[in-house]
């Protein structure tokens, strides 16, 4: 058995239905970040237990969940209110617990989109750590989210993915949602673009390292957005999962468009004064 951490901010519409995917676990934790819906009473409602943290970033809030939370079992998985466990998923993780050989696993992420799975577009399984164990693993902010810092006996892979429904609160939500993303992509980005351009990891064996490895070519693409939907929707055959990977293929362009965007807007921003302002006009020199 293991426990599940839910992070949440203003979750009500989804939070229901993320803990109802998991009957069988007799420790959900949800850590919400002072939401101002009922996302509080459904958590309560729905037998989790509940904590809340003014919201920094995402890699010091599980930190702190996993460093200040008494969890009741020793194994942690981190879903977020907008995915679904399986029973299937549920299975694979109870071997791999059992065999106790690494800190944490990868896990994969099936999005669904239209109604329907779309794996090409979203590069499946692309995966991203979810299952840990508590004391041997930390997180360190990336970009909007996180990516593991520290896994004592490394991590392993499981094959089973859980459920994504990014969508689930409208396309309005999401685009508002990565018009903030898009602010912090591009400040990594931005800061990317100053280090040199290490190529070994595109061709290491580790599937993580490759893709962290193309990330940091792509934050230097001109014109990144043309070419993520390119490698979507072409290279990685996003056509074959019809209209609703084409319509994915072109929000993923367009949330590229911004960040290129926001890091030519950085690039240009004059210098800040030695007391933090610009002289033109008092303001900061960089705003989100």
């Amino acid at each position: 058995m293991f426990s599940l951490l839910i992070l949440t901010k203003n979750e009500e519409a989804n939070l229901p239905a993320c803990i109802a995917s998991a009957p069988w676990c007799d420790d959900i934790v949800v850590l919400d970040s002072f939401s101002d819906d009922s996302t509080k009473e459904i958590a309560i409602r729905h037998g989790a237990r509940f904590f809340e943290r003014k919201f920094d970033d995402f890699g010091a809030q599980r930190n702190h969940a996993l460093d200040n939370i008494p969890f009741k079992h020793p194994w942690v998985f981190h879903l977020d209110a907008d995915e679904r466990f399986n029973e299937e998923l549920r299975e694979e993780c109870e071997q791999v617990i059992a065999r106790d050989e690494h800190s944490a696993y990868f896990v994969p992420n099936r999005i669904f989109f239209l109604g329907k799975w779309i794996p090409r577009s979203t590069q499946y399984p692309y995966p991203q750590v979810r299952l840990l164990k508590i004391g041997e693993v930390s997180f360190v902010k990336s970009g909007h989210g996180q990516r593991e810092d520290r896994a004592a006996r490394g991590i392993g892979h499981i094959s089973i993915g859980y459920d994504h429904f990014n969508f689930s609160k409208g396309l309005g939500e999401w685009v508002e949602k990565h018009n903030r993303y898009s602010a912090e992509e591009a400040a990594a980005a931005f800061k990317f673009a100053k280090e040199p351009l290490a190529l070994a990891g595109l061709w290491s064996g580790d599937p993580m390292e490759r893709k962290r490895a193309l990330k940091r070519l792509h934050s230097r693409l001109p014109l990144r957005w043309m070419f993520k939907f390119a490698y979507l929707y072409f290279w990685k055959r996003g056509f074959l999962d019809g209209y609703p990977g084409f319509a994915y293929c072109s929000l993923q362009a367009f949330y590229d468009l911004l960040i290129t965007l926001k890091i030519q807007e950085m690039s240009k921003s004059p210098a800040p004064s030695r007391s933090g302002v610009t002289a033109a006009d008092g303001n900061t020199a960089l705003e989100g």
